[in-house]
């Protein structure tokens, strides 16, 4: 692990790595988030979930700085970070993986990764070494462009070349959207394995059901404010959510 990783702030009270605290936020002058509050705790895996519309990917975008909130907070390891630019958040230890456009097509896996590291001011060989023994089919293919990836083997390269960057937090937005039932099988296994790294995962995902199945903790969002917020089993064991927002 890097120096500058190592030397990030302790955690906050509680456990938790990162929080939301009251904000609205939104795109110009329409509003989508709404007084809403979540955490994140350490190495857990947080699953937001919700009709379209809902605000989900505007809460990932306003953790990462590409929205600032219009009021409340923002808080990583307890500083505020609410409206910083999404490279200084990089650099504090939070990725995002976009739901579309989250690679480099013209690009070959080794210069992907290595682009996800152009942050960093050492050696990206250790950190890309171990990265490809977690993903293998990554070492397989380390020569080829990442245009010529399956739907499922650029979500893994996606996941990989956030990690170069070590980051204590994952953002991730639609991780199965657009894969056949089997190949996001195998993309929910390999987020669990990111968990399996040490860590925290804040997950937007279409397939409610599935998405809360590996997570920890669940958030409903309606309307741009937090309807449910549970343990994920318990979401999914509540007649009420399972009407309204899981299918039944």
């Amino acid at each position: 692990m890097s120096a500058e990783h190592s030397e990030r702030a302790e955690p906050m009270a509680g456990g938790a790595v990162l929080s939301v605290e009251n904000v609205d936020s939104g795109y110009g002058d329409v509003q989508v988030l709404d007084d809403l509050s979540l955490s994140l705790k350490q190495e857990e895996i947080a699953c937001l979930v919700g009709p379209n519309g809902a605000g989900k990917s505007t809460v990932l975008k306003t953790v990462f700085g590409m929205l600032s909130p219009w009021t409340g907070h923002v808080r990583y390891h307890g500083d505020d970070i609410g409206g910083m630019a999404p490279d200084d958040i990089v650099r504090e230890g939070i990725g995002f993986v976009p739901q579309t456009d989250n690679v480099f097509g013209s690009l070959t896996i080794e210069e992907n990764l290595r682009m996800g590291g152009v942050a960093r001011d050492d050696d990206l060989g250790p950190v890309i070494d171990e990265l490809y023994d977690r993903f293998p089919i990554l070492t397989e293919k380390r020569s080829a462009k990442a245009r010529t990836l399956s739907g499922g083997q650029r979500q893994v390269l996606a996941f990989a070349r956030a990690l170069v960057m070590e980051p204590d937090v994952l953002l991730i937005d639609e991780p199965s959207a657009g894969l056949a039932p089997n190949t996001a099988d195998e993309v929910f296994a390999d987020v669990q394995a990111v968990n399996d790294l040490g860590t925290a995962i804040l997950m937007v995902e279409q397939n409610a059901r599935k998405g809360l199945s590996i997570s920890d903790t669940g958030y409903v969002l309606d309307q741009g404010s937090v309807a449910y917020a549970d343990a994920a089993d318990a979401l999914l064991d509540n007649p009420e959510v399972s009407r309204l927002y899981l299918g039944g």
